[in-house]
C-alpha cells in the first residue's frame, strides 16, 4: 500500500440534514469530476431512502415505516433501551454496510486517487450523525451487547483515519427546517447542537456557514481545498 504522502487527497463534506451537504457535494464534483484522478464516495447510510420507500408500499407502508421510525428514535437516544436484537442486527448490518464502503474507499486513496467524501463516520457522538448505532441507548441482553461492541470497534478504526480536509457546514434550525420540513423536528435540532461536537479525529477541518448566499458557501469550499492542496504539496484533481 502506499504511503499517505503518495496517496490522493480525502476531503469529506459534512453537516446536518438541511445544511447543503448535496448540493456542495454535487457542485464539488461538478468542479473537479472531469479529474480521473478524482472519486466521489458517499459514506451515509442510506437508511432515510430506505424509509421513503418503505412507506410506499400499499396499505401497510405508512404504519410499518412509522413503527421502524420509533425503534430507531429508541437505539439512538441515551437512557432508552435498544428494542431488541432484530434492532440491533439491523443496525449493525447498516453499519457493516459503511464499513465496505469505508475500505473501498480506502482502497483507492491507496491507489492514489482523491477522494470527495459525501459524510464521515465519526465516534465522538453516538446514536446518529454518522456515529456509532448502537452505542447511545442501553444494550440489554449479552448477544446486543457483543453487536454493540463490535459495531463500536468498527468505527473506532474508521475514525483512526481521519480526512486530510473535513468541510463542515453549520446552519441554524429555522434555515435547516424550511430546506427540510418533512424532517423530525427534534432529530433535526439535535443534529445541529451535535455539529460542533465532532472534530474527526482533529483532522484540518474548515467551518463554514451554511445559512449564507451559496456562492460564498461554494467560494470558501474552494478556497479551504486550495489551502491544503498548498500546505500539503498534494493536488486533489491532476
Amino acid at each position: 500500500m502506499k504511503s499517505k504522502e503518495n496517496s490522493g487527497l480525502l476531503i469529506a463534506v459534512v453537516g446536518c440534514d438541511g445544511s447543503g451537504k448535496s448540493t456542495l457535494t454535487a457542485d464539488l464534483i461538478k468542479q473537479y469530476g472531469h479529474s480521473r484522478a478524482v472519486r466521489t464516495v458517499y459514506l451515509g447510510l442510506g437508511s432515510g431512502a430506505i424509509g421513503n420507500r418503505i412507506a410506499q408500499l400499499p396499505v401497510i407502508g405508512k404504519y410499518l415505516e412509522n413503527h421502524l421510525a420509533n425503534k430507531a428514535k429508541k437505539t439512538r437516544t441515551r437512557g432508552e433501551r435498544i428494542p431488541g436484537f432484530g434492532t440491533a442486527l439491523v443496525a449493525y448490518l447498516f453499519s457493516q454496510l459503511r464499513l465496505h464502503r469505508f475500505k473501498r474507499m480506502l482502497a483507492l486513496r491507496a491507489s492514489g486517487l482523491s477522494i470527495l467524501a459525501d459524510r464521515y463516520p465519526q465516534v465522538e457522538v453516538p446514536g446518529f450523525y454518522d456515529g456509532p448505532l448502537l452505542s447511545a441507548a442501553r444494550a440489554a441482553g449479552p448477544v446486543v451487547r457483543w453487536l454493540a461492541q463490535r459495531e463500536r470497534q468498527l468505527y473506532d478504526w474508521m475514525a483512526s483515519h481521519p480526512p486530510d480536509l473535513v468541510i463542515r457546514l453549520v446552519v441554524d434550525f429555522p434555515t435547516a427546517f424550511a430546506r427540510k420540513p418533512d424532517h423530525d423536528p427534534d432529530l433535526l435540532q439535535q443534529k445541529i447542537a451535535a455539529t460542533g461536537q465532532i472534530h474527526f479525529a482533529h483532522a484540518r477541518l474548515v467551518e463554514i456557514d451554511a445559512g449564507q448566499p451559496y456562492d460564498q458557501v461554494r467560494r470558501q469550499a474552494l478556497a479551504a481545498i486550495a489551502k491544503v492542496e498548498a500546505e500539503t504539496g498534494r493536488k486533489f484533481a491532476r
